[in-house]
Protein backbone atom coordinates (compact mmCIF):
# COMPACT_ATOMS: atom_id res chain seq x y z
CA UNK A 1 0.00 0.00 0.00
CA UNK A 2 1.28 3.63 -0.72
CA UNK A 3 1.32 5.50 2.37
CA UNK A 4 -0.91 8.75 1.77
CA UNK A 5 0.77 12.21 2.05
CA UNK A 6 0.14 13.74 5.32
CA UNK A 7 -1.37 17.24 5.71
CA UNK A 8 0.29 20.09 7.03
CA UNK A 9 -1.19 20.75 10.47
CA UNK A 10 -4.70 22.95 11.00
CA UNK A 11 -7.49 22.96 12.88
CA UNK A 12 -10.37 21.57 11.60
CA UNK A 13 -13.83 23.40 12.99
CA UNK A 14 -17.10 21.80 12.67
CA UNK A 15 -20.10 23.80 13.30
CA UNK A 16 -22.56 21.43 13.77
CA UNK A 17 -20.11 19.28 15.57
CA UNK A 18 -23.24 16.72 16.71
CA UNK A 19 -25.17 16.66 14.33
CA UNK A 20 -26.01 13.71 12.41
CA UNK A 21 -23.72 14.59 9.40
CA UNK A 22 -20.87 15.02 11.35
CA UNK A 23 -20.72 12.26 13.56
CA UNK A 24 -22.15 9.72 10.68
CA UNK A 25 -19.63 11.16 7.93
CA UNK A 26 -17.08 13.81 9.13
CA UNK A 27 -15.36 12.54 12.42
CA UNK A 28 -15.80 8.85 11.11
CA UNK A 29 -13.84 10.00 8.09
CA UNK A 30 -11.11 12.26 10.08
CA UNK A 31 -10.26 9.21 11.87
CA UNK A 32 -9.55 7.10 9.17
CA UNK A 33 -7.54 9.41 7.86
CA UNK A 34 -5.60 9.72 11.36
CA UNK A 35 -5.09 5.98 11.29
CA UNK A 36 -3.63 6.12 7.82
CA UNK A 37 -1.36 8.74 8.71
CA UNK A 38 -2.58 11.93 7.57
CA UNK A 39 -3.28 13.98 10.27
CA UNK A 40 -0.31 15.02 11.60
CA UNK A 41 1.17 16.27 15.23
CA UNK A 42 -0.78 19.66 16.08
CA UNK A 43 -4.22 18.81 14.27
CA UNK A 44 -7.03 19.41 16.34
CA UNK A 45 -10.72 18.86 15.21
CA UNK A 46 -13.28 21.25 17.56
CA UNK A 47 -16.78 20.92 17.09
CA UNK A 48 -18.94 23.81 17.99
CA UNK A 49 -22.63 23.32 18.70
CA UNK A 50 -25.30 24.23 20.97
CA UNK A 51 -25.39 20.87 23.24
CA UNK A 52 -24.46 21.03 26.87
CA UNK A 53 -21.78 19.03 26.53
CA UNK A 54 -18.18 19.41 28.10
CA UNK A 55 -15.15 18.53 25.82
CA UNK A 56 -14.91 14.95 27.82
CA UNK A 57 -18.84 14.50 27.10
CA UNK A 58 -17.95 15.68 23.78
CA UNK A 59 -15.15 12.79 23.71
CA UNK A 60 -16.99 10.20 25.08
CA UNK A 61 -20.34 10.87 22.66
CA UNK A 62 -17.60 10.86 19.74
CA UNK A 63 -16.14 7.17 20.93
CA UNK A 64 -19.60 5.84 20.99
CA UNK A 65 -20.33 7.57 17.75
CA UNK A 66 -17.26 5.75 15.65
CA UNK A 67 -18.17 2.40 17.31
CA UNK A 68 -21.28 3.13 15.10
CA UNK A 69 -20.22 3.97 12.03
CA UNK A 70 -16.33 2.94 11.34
CA UNK A 71 -15.98 -0.70 10.72
CA UNK A 72 -15.28 -3.06 13.87
CA UNK A 73 -11.79 -4.08 11.92
CA UNK A 74 -10.54 -0.35 11.18
CA UNK A 75 -10.62 0.26 14.84
CA UNK A 76 -7.76 0.28 16.82
CA UNK A 77 -7.81 1.10 20.53
CA UNK A 78 -4.11 3.43 20.25
CA UNK A 79 -5.47 5.26 17.64
CA UNK A 80 -8.81 6.26 18.78
CA UNK A 81 -7.83 7.15 22.01
CA UNK A 82 -4.87 9.17 19.92
CA UNK A 83 -7.69 10.63 17.81
CA UNK A 84 -9.95 11.32 21.06
CA UNK A 85 -6.64 13.38 22.34
CA UNK A 86 -7.53 15.77 18.92
CA UNK A 87 -11.21 16.70 19.91
CA UNK A 88 -12.09 20.19 21.64
CA UNK A 89 -15.59 21.21 22.15
CA UNK A 90 -17.36 24.76 22.07
CA UNK A 91 -20.83 24.74 23.03
CA UNK A 92 -22.42 28.21 21.49
CA UNK A 93 -25.90 29.61 20.25
CA UNK A 94 -24.68 29.23 16.02
CA UNK A 95 -27.28 32.49 16.01
CA UNK A 96 -25.90 34.80 18.55
CA UNK A 97 -22.39 36.67 17.15
CA UNK A 98 -20.88 37.43 20.83
CA UNK A 99 -20.43 33.85 21.39
CA UNK A 100 -18.05 32.97 18.32
CA UNK A 101 -15.53 35.11 21.34
CA UNK A 102 -15.09 31.16 22.66
CA UNK A 103 -14.20 29.87 19.18
CA UNK A 104 -11.65 32.85 18.81
CA UNK A 105 -10.27 31.93 22.33
CA UNK A 106 -9.74 28.68 21.58
CA UNK A 107 -7.91 29.29 18.22
CA UNK A 108 -5.87 31.55 19.87
CA UNK A 109 -4.78 28.98 21.63
CA UNK A 110 -2.87 27.37 18.82
CA UNK A 111 -0.23 28.49 16.65
CA UNK A 112 -0.96 26.05 13.37
CA UNK A 113 -1.93 28.26 10.51
CA UNK A 114 -4.57 26.31 8.40
CA UNK A 115 -8.04 26.88 9.83
CA UNK A 116 -11.00 24.55 8.09
CA UNK A 117 -14.46 26.02 8.94
CA UNK A 118 -16.91 23.26 7.81
CA UNK A 119 -20.55 24.49 7.89
CA UNK A 120 -22.76 20.90 8.28
CA UNK A 121 -25.78 22.85 9.22
CA UNK A 122 -28.69 24.11 7.83
CA UNK A 123 -27.91 26.85 4.70
CA UNK A 124 -29.54 29.47 6.49
CA UNK A 125 -26.89 29.97 9.17
CA UNK A 126 -24.01 29.56 6.44
CA UNK A 127 -23.53 33.76 6.26
CA UNK A 128 -24.15 34.37 9.63
CA UNK A 129 -21.72 31.86 11.06
CA UNK A 130 -19.53 33.86 8.65
CA UNK A 131 -20.20 37.51 9.40
CA UNK A 132 -19.54 36.22 13.29
CA UNK A 133 -15.79 34.54 11.78
CA UNK A 134 -15.32 37.91 10.12
CA UNK A 135 -15.96 39.54 12.73
CA UNK A 136 -14.30 38.01 15.33
CA UNK A 137 -10.88 38.27 13.07
CA UNK A 138 -10.73 34.38 12.24
CA UNK A 139 -11.15 34.47 8.72
CA UNK A 140 -7.16 34.73 7.93
CA UNK A 141 -5.56 34.48 4.61
CA UNK A 142 -4.89 30.47 5.43
CA UNK A 143 -8.19 29.66 5.97
CA UNK A 144 -10.97 28.11 4.34
CA UNK A 145 -14.99 26.99 4.70
CA UNK A 146 -16.76 24.05 3.61
CA UNK A 147 -20.30 24.65 2.38
CA UNK A 148 -22.61 21.84 2.31
CA UNK A 149 -25.16 21.40 -0.20
CA UNK A 150 -27.81 22.48 -0.84
CA UNK A 151 -26.49 25.71 -1.57
CA UNK A 152 -29.84 27.79 -1.67
CA UNK A 153 -33.64 26.86 -2.73
CA UNK A 154 -33.00 28.91 -6.29
CA UNK A 155 -30.98 30.47 -7.90
CA UNK A 156 -31.94 34.03 -5.69
CA UNK A 157 -31.41 32.10 -2.67
CA UNK A 158 -27.87 30.13 -3.72
CA UNK A 159 -26.70 34.23 -4.52
CA UNK A 160 -27.95 35.37 -1.40
CA UNK A 161 -25.50 32.73 0.67
CA UNK A 162 -22.63 33.34 -1.80
CA UNK A 163 -22.87 36.80 -1.45
CA UNK A 164 -23.05 36.54 2.14
CA UNK A 165 -20.09 34.37 2.78
CA UNK A 166 -17.86 35.89 -0.36
CA UNK A 167 -18.55 39.35 1.81
CA UNK A 168 -16.42 37.42 4.11
CA UNK A 169 -14.19 34.52 2.42
CA UNK A 170 -12.09 35.57 -0.78
CA UNK A 171 -13.51 32.59 -3.98
CA UNK A 172 -10.25 30.76 -3.48
CA UNK A 173 -11.25 29.85 -0.22
CA UNK A 174 -14.67 28.41 -0.27
CA UNK A 175 -15.15 25.02 -0.50
CA UNK A 176 -18.68 23.70 -1.59
CA UNK A 177 -18.29 19.88 -1.31
CA UNK A 178 -20.45 17.54 -3.32
CA UNK A 179 -19.62 14.35 -2.31
CA UNK A 180 -20.08 12.30 -5.20
CA UNK A 181 -16.82 14.12 -7.17
CA UNK A 182 -14.62 12.64 -4.09
CA UNK A 183 -15.79 8.94 -5.23
CA UNK A 184 -12.97 7.18 -6.71
CA UNK A 185 -14.51 6.02 -9.65
CA UNK A 186 -16.04 9.94 -10.73
CA UNK A 187 -12.21 10.81 -10.12
CA UNK A 188 -11.31 8.03 -12.58
CA UNK A 189 -13.50 9.40 -15.39
CA UNK A 190 -11.23 12.40 -15.97
CA UNK A 191 -8.09 9.75 -15.91
CA UNK A 192 -9.95 7.04 -18.49
CA UNK A 193 -11.69 10.05 -20.61
CA UNK A 194 -7.85 12.21 -20.86
CA UNK A 195 -5.02 9.83 -19.93
CA UNK A 196 -5.76 6.78 -22.39
CA UNK A 197 -5.98 7.29 -26.48
CA UNK A 198 -9.03 4.60 -26.54
CA UNK A 199 -12.01 6.30 -25.71
CA UNK A 200 -11.50 10.02 -26.06
CA UNK A 201 -11.69 9.93 -29.96
CA UNK A 202 -15.30 8.37 -29.92
CA UNK A 203 -16.38 10.97 -26.84
CA UNK A 204 -18.78 12.42 -29.25
CA UNK A 205 -22.06 12.62 -30.75
CA UNK A 206 -20.86 10.32 -33.59
CA UNK A 207 -19.99 7.80 -31.93
CA UNK A 208 -22.19 7.95 -28.74
CA UNK A 209 -25.82 7.40 -28.78
CA UNK A 210 -26.95 8.31 -25.21
CA UNK A 211 -26.55 8.87 -21.65
CA UNK A 212 -27.84 7.34 -19.03
CA UNK A 213 -26.68 8.94 -15.05
CA UNK A 214 -28.62 7.52 -12.33
CA UNK A 215 -28.65 7.60 -8.83
CA UNK A 216 -31.17 4.93 -6.98
CA UNK A 217 -31.86 4.79 -3.40
CA UNK A 218 -33.20 2.09 -1.60
CA UNK A 219 -33.89 3.78 1.43
CA UNK A 220 -36.80 6.70 2.22
CA UNK A 221 -36.43 9.81 3.47
CA UNK A 222 -36.03 8.08 7.87
CA UNK A 223 -35.47 10.95 9.56
CA UNK A 224 -34.68 14.03 7.33
CA UNK A 225 -38.50 14.18 6.07
CA UNK A 226 -38.93 17.74 7.44
CA UNK A 227 -35.77 18.88 5.29
CA UNK A 228 -36.72 16.53 2.59
CA UNK A 229 -40.52 18.02 2.19
CA UNK A 230 -39.12 21.56 1.66
CA UNK A 231 -36.73 20.40 -1.00
CA UNK A 232 -37.48 17.33 -2.95
CA UNK A 233 -35.69 14.74 -5.48
CA UNK A 234 -34.68 17.71 -7.93
CA UNK A 235 -33.33 20.34 -5.19
CA UNK A 236 -31.77 17.05 -3.19
CA UNK A 237 -29.56 15.34 -6.35
CA UNK A 238 -30.47 16.74 -9.46
CA UNK A 239 -29.14 19.58 -9.41
CA UNK A 240 -26.27 19.47 -7.57
CA UNK A 241 -25.29 15.72 -7.84
CA UNK A 242 -26.22 14.29 -11.45
CA UNK A 243 -25.71 17.28 -12.87
CA UNK A 244 -21.87 17.50 -11.56
CA UNK A 245 -21.69 14.07 -13.13
CA UNK A 246 -23.22 15.02 -16.04
CA UNK A 247 -20.21 17.97 -16.06
CA UNK A 248 -17.44 15.14 -15.83
CA UNK A 249 -18.75 13.14 -18.75
CA UNK A 250 -19.55 15.98 -20.92
CA UNK A 251 -16.71 18.66 -20.23
CA UNK A 252 -13.72 19.16 -23.39
CA UNK A 253 -10.19 17.95 -22.26
CA UNK A 254 -8.48 20.84 -20.19
CA UNK A 255 -5.36 22.28 -21.37
CA UNK A 256 -3.90 20.75 -17.91
CA UNK A 257 -5.61 19.56 -14.95
CA UNK A 258 -5.08 22.45 -12.24
CA UNK A 259 -7.35 23.70 -10.04
CA UNK A 260 -9.72 25.94 -12.09
CA UNK A 261 -8.99 24.59 -15.56
CA UNK A 262 -11.32 21.19 -14.63
CA UNK A 263 -14.11 24.35 -13.13
CA UNK A 264 -13.52 26.10 -16.32
CA UNK A 265 -14.60 23.27 -18.44
CA UNK A 266 -17.75 22.50 -16.34
CA UNK A 267 -18.60 25.84 -16.14
CA UNK A 268 -19.01 25.59 -20.10
CA UNK A 269 -21.28 22.57 -19.72
CA UNK A 270 -23.70 23.58 -17.39
CA UNK A 271 -23.72 26.80 -19.74
CA UNK A 272 -24.30 24.76 -23.14
CA UNK A 273 -27.36 22.58 -21.39
CA UNK A 274 -30.29 23.62 -23.90
CA UNK A 275 -32.74 25.52 -21.74
CA UNK A 276 -35.99 23.57 -21.34
CA UNK A 277 -39.43 25.15 -22.66
CA UNK A 278 -42.76 24.79 -20.38
CA UNK A 279 -43.31 22.06 -23.60
CA UNK A 280 -39.91 20.55 -23.18
CA UNK A 281 -40.49 20.39 -18.75
CA UNK A 282 -44.04 18.65 -19.61
CA UNK A 283 -42.36 16.46 -21.75
CA UNK A 284 -38.92 16.03 -20.73
CA UNK A 285 -39.33 15.70 -17.13
CA UNK A 286 -41.27 13.18 -14.81
CA UNK A 287 -42.13 12.81 -11.38
CA UNK A 288 -43.04 10.40 -8.77
CA UNK A 289 -43.78 9.66 -4.95
CA UNK A 290 -43.47 6.54 -3.64
CA UNK A 291 -46.32 4.92 -1.53
CA UNK A 292 -46.77 1.76 0.32
CA UNK A 293 -44.77 -0.92 -1.10
CA UNK A 294 -42.24 -3.96 -0.31
CA UNK A 295 -38.44 -3.41 0.03
CA UNK A 296 -36.09 -6.05 0.22
CA UNK A 297 -39.33 -8.18 1.41
CA UNK A 298 -40.59 -5.62 4.25
CA UNK A 299 -43.65 -3.71 3.68
CA UNK A 300 -42.69 0.04 4.07
CA UNK A 301 -45.10 2.92 3.98
CA UNK A 302 -45.55 6.07 1.96
CA UNK A 303 -43.80 9.20 1.68
CA UNK A 304 -46.12 10.86 2.99
CA UNK A 305 -46.17 8.59 6.05
CA UNK A 306 -42.85 8.79 6.56
CA UNK A 307 -42.81 12.54 6.34
CA UNK A 308 -45.88 12.93 8.56
CA UNK A 309 -47.51 14.97 5.67
CA UNK A 310 -50.50 13.47 4.12
CA UNK A 311 -50.88 16.33 1.73
CA UNK A 312 -47.07 16.53 0.48
CA UNK A 313 -46.68 16.78 -3.66
CA UNK A 314 -42.99 16.97 -2.83
CA UNK A 315 -41.29 14.65 -5.50
CA UNK A 316 -39.10 11.96 -4.29
CA UNK A 317 -38.31 10.82 -7.75
CA UNK A 318 -37.53 12.93 -10.55
CA UNK A 319 -36.54 11.90 -14.35
CA UNK A 320 -35.19 14.41 -16.71
CA UNK A 321 -33.94 14.30 -20.82
CA UNK A 322 -31.43 17.22 -21.37
CA UNK A 323 -29.02 18.09 -23.87
CA UNK A 324 -25.31 19.64 -24.37
CA UNK A 325 -25.67 22.23 -27.03
CA UNK A 326 -22.29 22.44 -28.13
CA UNK A 327 -20.53 20.76 -31.11
CA UNK A 328 -19.22 17.70 -29.45
CA UNK A 329 -22.74 16.58 -28.06
CA UNK A 330 -25.66 17.91 -30.23
CA UNK A 331 -27.99 15.63 -30.99
CA UNK A 332 -27.11 13.22 -28.14
CA UNK A 333 -29.51 13.10 -25.43
CA UNK A 334 -28.54 12.56 -21.42
CA UNK A 335 -31.21 10.64 -19.37
CA UNK A 336 -30.76 11.35 -15.82
CA UNK A 337 -32.88 9.97 -13.72
CA UNK A 338 -32.93 9.54 -9.14
CA UNK A 339 -35.47 7.91 -7.01
CA UNK A 340 -36.11 6.91 -2.72
CA UNK A 341 -37.42 3.83 -2.55
CA UNK A 342 -36.41 2.21 -5.61
CA UNK A 343 -35.96 -1.54 -6.37
CA UNK A 344 -32.35 -1.66 -5.36
CA UNK A 345 -29.77 0.92 -4.61
CA UNK A 346 -27.21 2.04 -7.22
CA UNK A 347 -25.44 4.95 -8.85
CA UNK A 348 -23.99 4.72 -12.54
CA UNK A 349 -23.08 6.50 -15.16
CA UNK A 350 -24.00 4.88 -18.91
CA UNK A 351 -22.45 5.46 -21.39
CA UNK A 352 -24.05 3.94 -24.82
CA UNK A 353 -22.19 4.26 -28.50
CA UNK A 354 -24.21 3.97 -31.02
CA UNK A 355 -24.90 -0.11 -32.92
CA UNK A 356 -22.85 -1.71 -35.82
CA UNK A 357 -23.76 0.07 -38.96
CA UNK A 358 -25.13 -3.38 -40.37
CA UNK A 359 -25.28 -6.26 -38.91
CA UNK A 360 -22.69 -9.16 -39.97
CA UNK A 361 -23.79 -12.25 -38.14
CA UNK A 362 -27.49 -12.84 -39.15
CA UNK A 363 -27.21 -16.50 -38.74
CA UNK A 364 -26.00 -16.89 -35.44
CA UNK A 365 -28.83 -16.69 -32.26
CA UNK A 366 -28.69 -13.56 -30.30
CA UNK A 367 -28.86 -10.19 -31.39
CA UNK A 368 -25.91 -7.97 -30.98
CA UNK A 369 -25.64 -5.51 -28.35
CA UNK A 370 -24.49 -1.96 -28.66
CA UNK A 371 -21.24 -0.83 -26.58
CA UNK A 372 -21.86 0.36 -23.36
CA UNK A 373 -19.14 1.89 -20.73
CA UNK A 374 -20.89 1.39 -17.66
CA UNK A 375 -19.07 3.60 -14.54
CA UNK A 376 -20.60 2.43 -11.38
CA UNK A 377 -20.46 4.49 -8.45
CA UNK A 378 -22.37 2.54 -6.32
CA UNK A 379 -22.72 0.00 -4.56
CA UNK A 380 -18.83 -1.28 -5.87
CA UNK A 381 -16.64 1.54 -7.40
CA UNK A 382 -16.03 -0.36 -11.01
CA UNK A 383 -15.67 0.41 -14.64
CA UNK A 384 -16.93 -2.07 -17.16
CA UNK A 385 -17.16 -2.24 -20.94
CA UNK A 386 -19.75 -4.43 -22.47
CA UNK A 387 -18.82 -5.96 -25.65
CA UNK A 388 -20.25 -8.31 -27.32
CA UNK A 389 -18.77 -12.06 -28.11
CA UNK A 390 -19.55 -15.59 -29.48
CA UNK A 391 -20.43 -18.13 -26.64
CA UNK A 392 -17.94 -20.73 -27.14
CA UNK A 393 -18.58 -24.16 -29.45
CA UNK A 394 -19.95 -25.04 -32.93
CA UNK A 395 -23.11 -22.32 -33.18
CA UNK A 396 -21.99 -20.37 -29.86
CA UNK A 397 -24.73 -17.46 -29.59
CA UNK A 398 -23.74 -13.60 -29.18
CA UNK A 399 -24.10 -12.52 -26.30
CA UNK A 400 -22.63 -9.03 -24.25
CA UNK A 401 -19.92 -9.95 -22.25
CA UNK A 402 -17.76 -7.19 -19.71
CA UNK A 403 -14.42 -5.88 -19.38
CA UNK A 404 -14.40 -4.89 -15.48
CA UNK A 405 -12.09 -3.02 -13.34
CA UNK A 406 -13.43 -3.33 -10.19
CA UNK A 407 -11.06 -0.58 -7.88
CA UNK A 408 -10.84 -2.91 -4.27
CA UNK A 409 -10.24 -6.04 -6.07
CA UNK A 410 -7.25 -4.13 -8.87
CA UNK A 411 -5.23 -2.86 -6.18
CA UNK A 412 -5.86 -5.10 -3.45
CA UNK A 413 -6.87 -2.42 -0.50
CA UNK A 414 -9.37 -0.38 0.84
CA UNK A 415 -10.10 2.99 -1.18
CA UNK A 416 -10.90 6.14 1.00
CA UNK A 417 -14.27 7.11 0.49
CA UNK A 418 -15.56 10.56 -0.54
CA UNK A 419 -15.47 12.41 2.04
CA UNK A 420 -11.72 11.49 3.19
CA UNK A 421 -10.49 12.33 0.29
CA UNK A 422 -12.42 15.59 0.09
CA UNK A 423 -11.61 16.44 3.62
CA UNK A 424 -7.73 16.32 2.93
CA UNK A 425 -8.10 18.18 -0.58
CA UNK A 426 -9.39 21.07 2.03
CA UNK A 427 -6.66 21.02 4.17
CA UNK A 428 -4.04 20.97 0.95
CA UNK A 429 -6.33 24.09 -0.23
CA UNK A 430 -7.17 22.40 -3.48
CA UNK A 431 -10.90 23.12 -4.90
CA UNK A 432 -10.41 21.09 -8.12
CA UNK A 433 -13.57 18.63 -7.38
CA UNK A 434 -15.49 21.49 -5.21
CA UNK A 435 -17.75 23.69 -6.95
CA UNK A 436 -17.40 26.99 -7.34
CA UNK A 437 -20.17 29.70 -7.30
CA UNK A 438 -20.36 30.53 -11.14
CA UNK A 439 -21.04 26.60 -11.23
CA UNK A 440 -23.15 26.35 -8.96
CA UNK A 441 -25.47 29.44 -9.96
CA UNK A 442 -25.34 28.14 -13.85
CA UNK A 443 -27.27 24.87 -12.79
CA UNK A 444 -29.93 27.00 -10.30
CA UNK A 445 -29.85 28.82 -13.74
CA UNK A 446 -31.00 25.59 -15.89
CA UNK A 447 -32.99 23.92 -13.03
CA UNK A 448 -35.17 26.55 -11.52
CA UNK A 449 -37.56 27.00 -15.16
CA UNK A 450 -38.74 23.24 -13.79
CA UNK A 451 -39.46 23.82 -10.63
CA UNK A 452 -41.39 26.79 -11.38
CA UNK A 453 -43.49 24.34 -14.18
CA UNK A 454 -44.04 22.19 -11.62
CA UNK A 455 -45.73 25.05 -9.29
CA UNK A 456 -47.30 27.00 -11.97
CA UNK A 457 -49.20 24.09 -13.76
CA UNK A 458 -49.90 22.63 -10.53
CA UNK A 459 -48.16 19.23 -11.33
CA UNK A 460 -48.27 16.47 -8.88
CA UNK A 461 -46.29 13.42 -8.73
CA UNK A 462 -47.12 10.35 -9.99
CA UNK A 463 -47.32 7.64 -7.35
CA UNK A 464 -45.11 4.28 -7.66
CA UNK A 465 -45.14 1.60 -5.19
CA UNK A 466 -41.82 1.61 -2.91
CA UNK A 467 -39.59 -1.17 -4.24
CA UNK A 468 -39.89 -0.58 -7.91
CA UNK A 469 -37.92 1.45 -10.39
CA UNK A 470 -40.28 4.32 -10.03
CA UNK A 471 -43.43 6.21 -11.97
CA UNK A 472 -44.30 4.52 -15.38
CA UNK A 473 -43.64 7.63 -16.90
CA UNK A 474 -40.36 7.21 -16.49
CA UNK A 475 -39.85 4.41 -18.80
CA UNK A 476 -41.38 6.31 -21.26
CA UNK A 477 -39.65 8.98 -21.40
CA UNK A 478 -36.85 7.05 -22.87
CA UNK A 479 -38.49 4.32 -24.65
CA UNK A 480 -40.22 6.41 -26.46
CA UNK A 481 -37.02 7.31 -28.18
CA UNK A 482 -36.71 3.94 -28.88
CA UNK A 483 -34.13 3.25 -25.86
CA UNK A 484 -34.29 1.73 -22.34
CA UNK A 485 -32.90 2.21 -19.02
CA UNK A 486 -30.29 0.19 -17.75
CA UNK A 487 -31.17 -1.92 -15.01
CA UNK A 488 -28.25 -1.11 -12.67
CA UNK A 489 -26.41 -3.69 -10.22
CA UNK A 490 -28.80 -6.60 -10.08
Amino acid sequence: MRTPRPVDPCDFVIFGGTGDLAVRKLLPALYLRDRDGQLTEGTRIIGVAKAGLDEPGYRDKIQAELARFVPAELLDAEIVERFLARLRFVSIDLTEPSDYAAVADLLASSTVEIRVFYLACAPALFGPICAALGAHNLATETSRVVLEKPIGRDLASAREINDAVGSVFDEHQIFRIDHYLGKESVQNLLVTRFANTLLEPLWNSSRIDHVQITAAESLGVGSRGDYYDRSGALRDMLQNHLLQVLCLVAMEPPTHVNRESVRDEKRKVLQALAPLSADDIKRDTVTGQYGPGLVNGEVVGSYCQDCENPDSRTETFVAVKAEVRNWRWAGVPFYLRTGKRMSQRFSEIVVQFKPVPLPMFPGIEGASEPNRLIISLQPDEEIRLEMTAKEPGSGGRLRPVSLALNYTEAFQDRSPDAYERLLMDVVRGDPTLFMRRDEVEAAWAWAEPILHHWHDSGRVPRTYPAGTDGPVDAATLIERDGRRWHEGAA
